[in-house]
């Protein structure tokens, strides 16, 4: 029978409740993990306490480049489990998700396998908020492409991989987090968050290329809910997260090529996109007008992750504009 091990990547103590949380849902899991890993990325005082406090679990501090990908490379490299699955650090994993997740693993060609990411909200999300832009707040979007129960790549909160198919891939690269693409990344109640991107993306794209015939799949049923606390439900970091995304997707677009890097993204723009703006605008000539404001926060979203791209893409900056659209907040207060 496969078995699992989970890596849990953590860099804050502000997030200690979370971090908790996060391992006790995989202690309670239908399917045991073979090993649980917490990895904390330079933060000694963390990792003391984890390692003191979380009983039964590995703690390592990332030995590797400093962010996301360094410290799931470095709990990839400890664990010993045929499956690694990646769980964030303030998510919490419904009690059937690593069953749900193993499942997947019966058809050899499975490169690996996620799920739903619920958002876990800490604050009612703004009337304006779109549901097509919850990737803004690491979770699962209305409109993700899921075709025969396989997808481009799973969401990073969510993941898992065959061991060897990592191992062969080369693993997660740094390039793509945000550190990298000179945003900055900080902690609770500031613009940052987690110093990732698109990496997930640009390994599982590489693993298939690498892999004739291999897909990731997707199970419905293996599904997490992620928390978002109320900074990340503001205008301003609305605006921060589609410029991280779009300057991303350039560089994504430079290390996979146009076709495999903006396949999925494609389809979103060609389709989903106008048929929520349509939806909303129609509703709100009914007299809704959160959804006239849904309509606007789509466009916006839009408008600001492409500008973001094309200016990656011509050795542009997104700092100016970022500056203009933050302190323009208020427009979109709830």
């Amino acid at each position: 029978m496969t078995e699992a091990s989970v890596v849990i990547c953590a860099h804050t103590l502000d997030r200690w409740s979370e971090l908790t949380r996060a391992v006790n849902s995989v202690r309670n899991q239908t399917r045991a993990a073979r090993e649980i890993v917490v990895v904390v990325d330079n933060n000694d005082a963390l990792r003391e306490r984890a390692a003191r406090e979380l009983s039964g679990v590995t703690v390592l501090a990332n030995a590797k480049e400093a962010g996301l990908s360094g410290g799931r490379m470095t709990g990839a490299e400890c664990v010993t489990a045929p499956v690694i699955a990646f769980l964030d650090d303030d998510a919490v994993a419904d009690p059937h998700w690593l069953e749900e997740l193993l499942e997947a693993y019966k058809d050899p060609a499975v490169l690996g396998a996620g799920g739903p990411v619920e958002p876990l909200w800490q604050a009612p999300p703004p009337s304006w908020f779109p549901g097509e832009f919850r990737w803004v707040v690491g979770c699962t979007y209305t409109g993700m492409h899921v075709r025969d129960g396989r997808i481009r790549n799973p969401i990073g909160a969510n993941m898992s991989v065959r061991a060897d198919v990592l191992r062969r891939t080369g693993g997660f690269t740094s390039q793509l987090g945000r550190r990298k693409l000179g945003f900055s990344v900080s902690g609770r109640g500031r613009i940052g968050g987690k110093a990732e991107s698109c990496e997930e993306t640009e390994f599982c794209i590489r693993a298939a290329r690498q892999h004739a015939g291999g897909y990731w799949a997707y199970r419905p049923g293996a599904r997490v809910h992620h928390a978002v606390p109320a900074h990340r439900l503001t205008w301003k970091y609305f605006v921060h997260r589609c410029l991280v995304e779009g300057s991303a997707k350039a560089v994504l677009t430079d290390l996979a090529g146009s076709k495999d890097g903006l396949r999925a993204e494609g389809r979103y723009v060609r389709e989903v996109l106008p048929r929520a703006v349509a939806t909303n605008l129609r509703a709100a000539m009914h007299g809704r007008f959160s959804e006239g404001q849904r309509a606007g926060a789509i466009i916006a979203g839009f408008t600001i992750t492409a500008f973001a791209y094309a200016a990656a893409r011509l050795g542009g900056t997104t700092e100016a504009l970022s500056r203009h659209l933050g302190s323009r907040a208020r427009v979109w207060r709830a």
